[in-house]
């Protein structure tokens, strides 16, 4: 094997490519490679090649072409072929000539593809080499099939393999609409909107409405909501409004209201402070109070996480003791429940992944380990402390020597307070372009809490998560 060469560099064994030069080809050779589609895929197809084509994005248009849901670009499943000529067989140094396809089967996300190659004809002439190509589904069922014409390499090439540059995708319109279809299925919702006297606020709830999860009950000064509505072009039809007087603890109070008589099924924080919001709900004579602390959930879509992520408590409880914390935990080991998360991997969260007495939230963090251990939080893997790094990077906890079911891995991230927990999720939001919902626990119903900078699809999205959930607590309870 030659060592020397411009196309020969010295590198592991398992990083080096190795080609198939005409002369070592011969007719009856197959080659065979696997893919499986990804959301992604078909995103990043779209953007190389201008292909945007509604089939692709949006599961409602492709339903009316007689799709089940969206399907992949024909030509990604066509490109495949170009991945193993070009990379595999004939390999390094192939030219394509022509290339032929037959598109068989829509190719949907989540399909395997087993994609084939096979040696047809041989041209010493030219060094063309002709293939038959072909790809089937998981199922057996064939996809995709055509005829390849390369031109193949005549030397042996043996070098470091390319890696590929690493592209996210952030899709935030894509990230929305999932939090968007948790209430796609179900009937909308009476909800006591208190003082929506702004135009995201009033929005947030009118968006909701539109998308058919929500019956809003507006409970603030009408002549407000309506300047409002008229200001910003906002369609009030189909909202009602529950006319209070002009002071935010009076439409507070209304919302409350409407939840105790059973007019509303949850309530939804306008434009108002949250206090004051939670003052209304946590009355006695509402009867939404549970034995647990009020806690806040952000439901956080992050582009580069493979898994939904929970950040708990960044609205609530400002300085929260060891016990408010215990409550904070299981509201959020319940709340992931209903999400389908069966046992949730708890991260308690702090600076450090070591327990020091002058360090008070690793103290916390250890003792809500233990009492988790000891069966006093139940339903989830609990751990901590652990930094934010170790708490969702594999390769950071690898690094650092620690050995948890929780690091890595986490679905619920508890912050050390308030500030952390809220710096953390906005961090997440405007840098890192995580979509999110914001939603209360601990009372009888979940309950819409978001912040007043909060745009209005945040307050919908916020509004599908909390319809949802209700949803769930409806079924386990029947």
């Amino acid at each position: 094997m030659p060592r020397n060469g411009k196309d020969n560099h010295v590198g592991k064994l398992e990083d080096l490519i190795e080609n198939h030069p005409f002369d070592d080809i011969a007719i009856g050779d197959v080659h065979t490679i696997t893919r499986r589609l990804r959301e992604e895929d078909i995103q990043l197809f779209a953007a190389a090649s201008g292909d945007v084509n509604p089939t692709h994005f949006d599961a409602d248009f492709a339903r009316t072409c007689g799709r089940s849901t969206v399907v992949a670009h024909s030509l990604w499943a066509g490109s495949l072929f170009s991945a193993v000529l070009g990379n595999d067989f004939p390999g390094a140094g192939t030219e394509y000539v022509s290339q032929s396809f037959r598109f068989l089967r829509p190719v949907m996300v989540g399909d395997e593809l087993r994609v084939t190659v096979r040696v047809t004809e041989k041209h010493p002439d030219t060094h063309q080499v002709v293939f038959h190509c072909d790809a089937a589904n998981q199922d057996g069922h064939p996809v995709v099939d055509g005829v390849a014409r390369v031109v193949a390499p005549r030397r042996k090439v043996v070098r470091a393999q390319v890696d590929l540059p690493e592209v996210t995708v952030t899709d935030r319109a894509l990230r929305y609409q999932r939090l968007m279809d948790l209430a796609r299925d179900l009937p909308p919702a009476a909800v006591a909107v208190a003082w929506p006297c702004d135009p995201t606020s009033l929005g947030g709830a009118l968006e909701a409405l539109q998308a058919g999860i929500i019956d809003p009950i507006l409970c603030g000064p009408e002549a407000t909501i309506r300047a409002i509505a008229e200001r910003e072009s906002l369609d009030l039809h189909g909202a009602r409004i529950h006319a209070t007087d002009g002071h935010e603890t009076t439409a507070a109070a209304a919302c409350a209201q409407l939840l105790a008589q059973g007019k509303a099924r949850f309530p939804m924080k306008g434009s108002l402070h949250t206090d004051r919001f939670l003052s209304a709900l946590l009355d006695r004579s509402v009867g939404l109070r549970t034995g647990r602390r009020v806690s806040h959930v952000f439901v956080m879509d992050v582009p580069r996480y493979e898994r939904t992520l929970f950040i708990t408590d960044g609205a609530v409880n400002p300085a929260p003791d060891i016990e408010a914390k215990m409550d904070i935990v299981q509201n959020a080991i319940d709340f992931a429940h209903r999400f389908g998360v069966e046992l949730p991997r708890v991260a308690i969260l702090s600076a450090i992944e070591t327990v020091n007495p002058k360090m008070q939230s690793t103290v916390d963090a250890a003792m809500l380990t233990l009492m988790a251990a000891r069966g006093q939080i139940k339903g989830g893997i609990v751990d901590g402390p652990l930094a934010f790094d170790n708490a969702v990077s594999l390769e950071a906890a690898r690094i650092k020597g620690i050995v948890s079911d929780v690091a890595g891995r986490a679905d619920i991230l508890v912050a050390p307070d308030l500030e952390s927990g809220n710096m953390l999720a906005k961090q997440l939001e405007h840098l890192a372009d995580a979509s999110c919902a914001g939603v209360g626990l601990g009372l009888r119903v979940p309950f819409v809490l978001t912040s007043r900078s909060d745009s209005p699809a945040t307050r919908a999205a916020s509004c599908a998560v909390t319809r949802f959930i209700v949803a769930s607590q409806d079924e386990g309870a029947g």
